[in-house]
């Protein structure tokens, strides 16, 4: 069941404009993004829901490749807090930790046949600047990406594939 939800996510870049996607509907997407594993438990995240079209819109002005923004019906940034892992065991682990947790949300969000498209915002310092300022982060949170979510008006098949020849057996 797990590998079909894999083989069904992709990167959804046309949303229905008539599509709803529910609070509790993203409560759920939240959730899984919190169930990923992080180093020492350490969670060094936090997210911000964005709903207002307006803001929506503004994304694409500053991200090159974010332009299906301007039809997704939310979108989710995810915020890392490397300070949290500063000194400790998990140390500079927030990247893989962001990481996994932005998969949880793509791969959740497919189980419930909600379209997402994951837009890289570390480590283009453009894109992290500008959205600290336009969600007021403070220089020690690190914008990880912003995931746009919407119900999909396209329908595509497995995108991805085994290659053999990328894997050594030992």
């Amino acid at each position: 069941m797990v590998n079909e939800i894999i083989k069904k996510r992709r990167s959804i870049r046309r949303y229905d404009p008539n599509g709803v996607v529910t609070d509790e509907q993203i409560k759920t997407l939240l959730e899984a993004a919190m169930l990923a594993p992080s180093a020492c438990n350490m969670r060094p995240w936090e997210f911000i829901v964005v709903k207002d079209r307006k803001v929506l819109d503004q994304i694409p002005e500053f991200h090159n490749w974010a332009k299906m923004m301007k039809a997704a019906q939310c979108a989710i940034v995810v915020v890392a807090l490397p300070e949290m892992q500063t000194g400790k065991v998990g140390e500079g682990m927030w990247q893989h930790d962001c990481g996994a947790a932005t998969q949880n949300i793509l791969l959740q969000a497919a189980d419930m046949n909600l379209g997402t498209c994951w837009c890289g915002l570390h480590p283009v310092e453009k894109y992290m600047e500008t959205t600290r300022e336009m969600f007021g982060l403070s220089k020690d949170k690190v914008p990880f990406c912003v995931i746009a979510v919407g119900v999909p008006d396209e329908n595509f098949g497995s995108r991805g594939f085994y290659e053999e020849s990328k894997v050594k057996w030992i």
